[in-house]
């Protein structure tokens, strides 16, 4: 029997593999498979036209119907109709991840053991000022407030309650992790796939699949703790390296890089779904 698997079956495969965390979230969020078909065509459709076009010749409906499997017409709705805006977190969110990250990190603002101090009003503006450019103070510091990572005292100080920029409350927020983190852990995927073996991205991960349930929390502990360190090390040299282009000079080019880690954990003996093979 020949057990070799095609590349296009491999990658049905994979697809199952990753939709299925995915459709948890969506049915837990009461989004029906009808909207996930909608939102579907239309990336489909986005991507044809701006990632798969025929150099030296503009993009076309018809080009995006060959490549999607869609009709025309189809293609056409999805064109005119109006499309979801997206959520421009992108800039709030590094700003406020800069600020405070930097708010652990910058000497002039901790205590004599390395922690955070209860910052006023004006040294909190002179940190975001250092660390953030041009965003506002007060954008950042309601920014922060809103996700849970800084407390405000009656006296107008403020003090950091978390080493990292996580939301804590807003599943606006969260969700939009979802999109952007594991889109780009498939955009590495992708790019390893092409060119690994030329400019391959760094993507590891260590996995064993008999671990004892009472050994999990020291790992978990082990892992966040370890984990923590790295991204901050990383964190310190990026920071570094990422400047504002001066008034006046041409912008160089730039790019968006980073690091992530994630811990993941699952039962070695799940229970069997009805109708699914076992």
């Amino acid at each position: 029997m020949d057990l070799e698997v095609s590349p296009q079956r491999a990658l049905k495969l994979a697809i199952g593999q990753l939709l299925r965390p995915l459709f948890r979230v969506l049915l837990r969020h009461a989004v029906s498979y009808g909207a996930f078909e909608e939102i579907a065509k239309r990336v489909y459709v986005q991507v044809a036209l701006d990632a798969f076009g025929i150099p030296g010749k503009k993009p076309s409906i018809s080009r995006a119907s060959i490549l999607s499997g869609l009709t025309r017409k189809e293609v056409q709705r999805l064109l005119s109709e109006p499309a979801e805006r997206a959520l421009d977190t992108t800039d709030r969110y590094n700003r406020a991840a800069r600020v405070l990250t930097a708010w652990g990190r910058d000497p002039d603002f901790l205590d004599a053991h390395g922690q955070p101090l209860a910052l006023s009003p004006d040294a909190f503006s002179a940190l975001v000022k250092r660390h953030s450019g041009d965003m506002p103070a007060r954008a950042v510091r309601d920014e922060l407030v809103r996700v849970g990572a800084i407390r405000e005292h009656e006296d107008g100080r403020v003090s950091a309650l978390a080493g990292a920029y996580v939301p804590q409350d807003s599943a606006v927020d969260k969700i939009g992790i979802l999109g952007g983190d594991v889109a780009d852990l498939v955009d590495t995927i992708d790019h390893n796939l092409q060119h690994g073996a030329t400019e391959p991205r760094f993507q590891r991960k260590v996995m064993y699949h008999s671990i004892p349930v009472q050994a999990l929390p020291a790992f978990r502990k082990l892992s966040a703790t370890q984990a923590q360190a790295l991204l901050e090390k990383l964190d310190r040299w990026l920071a570094e390296h990422d400047t504002d282009v001066p008034e006046g000079e041409a912008p160089a080019a730039r790019a968006r890089v980073g690091v992530g880690i994630y811990y993941f954990e699952q039962s070695a003996h799940p229970s069997a779904v009805q109708g699914e093979p076992t």
